[in-house]
Order: C-alpha cells, then sequence, then structure tokens
C-alpha cells in the first residue's frame, strides 16, 4: 500500500515508528521499497556517495531531478521524498515554488525537503500553497557547512536550542508534514517532538523522535570513508562485495572461471564450416 502524507499524520497520532532511508539510484529504491520502508529520501547527499563531492553545495537541480526519477521507477509503496538542493529556494519564493514543481513534475517525486526554519517560513508556505508537500529540515542542515564552520551538533547552548525549537514551530506553521532532526541533543529532540504536532524525523537525534532516516550506503556499510556516531550498520555489504571481486579476479586470472556452465554452445558442424 502506497505511503503518503495522511500515513505519516497516522502514524504520529498513533504513536507508530516512520522508517526513512535514503536512495540515489533505480536498484537501491527497489531494495528498499521490497523492505517495506515508509518512505525513500532521495538526498543531496547523493553529491557525497554518488557524486564523491566533499559536501552537498555542488549538487545541482539537474542531478536531483535525474536520480529522484530513476528513483520513482523503483518503488511502488514508499513516499518518495526528495531533496531540494543549495540554491535552488534560497534565492528567492518564486525560485523555490518553480523549482519545487520540477521536483514534482520531473522527478516524480511525492514531496520536497527543504532545509531551513524561520528564514525560508514564507518559502515553505509558498511551496504548499501549490499542493506540493513539504518535508523541513532543522537543526545541522548540511548547506549552511560554511556558516556552520563544519558539521557539528545543534543546539548545545541556550541560544541554539531556541533557535532550534523556533525553526520547528516555524516549519510546522508553513504547512509542513513533517520536519528533520539533524545532529542535536536527544533531550532537544524530545522536547522539540513532543511540542509539534507534525512527525519528526531524526538523524543523530536520539530515541524520540518519530522516526528515523539513515542513508542507505551508512546503514550496510558499502563504504569505510565516513563512520557517524548515530550510524548502526545492519551490514557489511562493502567488505563482502570487495570479497567477491577479489574472487573474480583470482578465478579469472587463474582459469576456473568461466566453466562450461558459463558458455552457451554451437553445433560443431557449423563451427567446421565456417572454418573452411
Amino acid at each position: 500500500m502506497k505511503n503518503t502524507v495522511l500515513t505519516f499524520k497516522k502514524a504520529k497520532e498513533n504513536g507508530e515508528k516512520l522508517s526513512m532511508v535514503t536512495a540515489y539510484d533505480y536498484a537501491a529504491a527497489k531494495l528498499v521499497d521490497t523492505a517495506g520502508i515508509n518512505s525513500i529520501l532521495v538526498g543531496d547527499s547523493l553529491g557525497n556517495v554518488c557524486l564523491g563531492y566533499k559536501d552537498t553545495l555542488s549538487v545541482t537541480m539537474e542531478d536531483m531531478i535525474h536520480h529522484s526519477a530513476a528513483v520513482a521507477r523503483g518503488a511502488e509503496n514508499s513516499l518518495i521524498v526528495t531533496d531540494m538542493p543549495f540554491m535552488s529556494y534560497q534565492s528567492s519564493v518564486y525560485d523555490a515554488v518553480v523549482n519545487a514543481g520540477r521536483l514534482i513534475k520531473e522527478g516524480h517525486a511525492n514531496a520536497v525537503k527543504i532545509e531551513g526554519g524561520v528564514d525560508i517560513k514564507e518559502h515553505i508556505a509558498a511551496i504548499v500553497k501549490a499542493s506540493i508537500p513539504v518535508v523541513g529540515h532543522i537543526g545541522l542542515t548540511p548547506q549552511s557547512i560554511n556558516t556552520f564552520g563544519g558539521f557539528k551538533i545543534q543546539g548545545k547552548n541556550i541560544e541554539t536550542a531556541q533557535k532550534v525549537i523556533d525553526d520547528a514551530k516555524a516549519v510546522e506553521e508553513a504547512g509542513a508534514f513533517a520536519v528533520v532532526l539533524e545532529c542535536v541533543p536527544e533531550k532537544l529532540a524530545k522536547l522539540v517532538t513532543e511540542t509539534l504536532s507534525i512527525p519528526t524525523i531524526g538523524i543523530g537525534a536520539g530515541r524520540f523522535c518519530d522516526g528515523q532516516v539513515l542513508v542507505f550506503h551508512d546503514l550496510l556499510g558499502i563504504y569505510e570513508d565516513m563512520r557517524p556516531k548515530f550510524v548502526k550498520r545492519f551490514a557489511e555489504i562493502g567488505k563482502t562485495a570487495v570479497s567477491a571481486l577479489q574472487d573474480y579476479d583470482r578465478e579469472l586470472k587463474n582459469g576456473s572461471f568461466p566453466t562450461e556452465e558459463h558458455i552457451y554452445a554451437i553445433d560443431d558442424e557449423i563451427i567446421n564450416v565456417l572454418k573452411k
């Protein structure tokens, strides 16, 4: 059954946890969807994971549309939420609505995610008014990494904790149907979750959010490059893959692959005719 914004609303009302996993292509989307995950986030983290950028700032609208459309072709039941990349909405409310519309129309997303709180309340409201569902994103917002001075936990003192709360309320008031809380102290995330009527989706925000989101490659242990404290690896696919590739390389070079079971046959008479 297709997950929708109503799925999120009912989960909050019923105290049921929501699962969200990032996916960036057709194959990953099929796996996540088959697993029964509530929502797929086509995150701009694809810049790091798929394109090899050091941050998300270089990701374009074309990148997001391309990957979002691929995910949409692979997912039937998961709610597809696609990130609005850096400078696709900050410049104006008009740009925000137009680019959100492109992610829905061309990227076949079901909703968009946008970073920021009080400062982009007007942008969120305008996107929602255009009949486009919005997920907010507050706390550590990676597109603001240069302002933060790096990837740092947000909300550890009175001033920054109040900002997280204010941003959360602004996102809800603007009409978002959910909000991601990234890298904030657990007790603060719990307070925000109890304050809002919309679901909170945590990543590095502790145990009391209404749901959690993890990066596909992180939870499956595909890469060794980064291992944030909040990530649990549910498999070690990367090590398994390297081992399999090494086996392939070894068997190819020692002649044990391919074998007769891997070939297609042809009648010897045909070969004899071809040799003449």
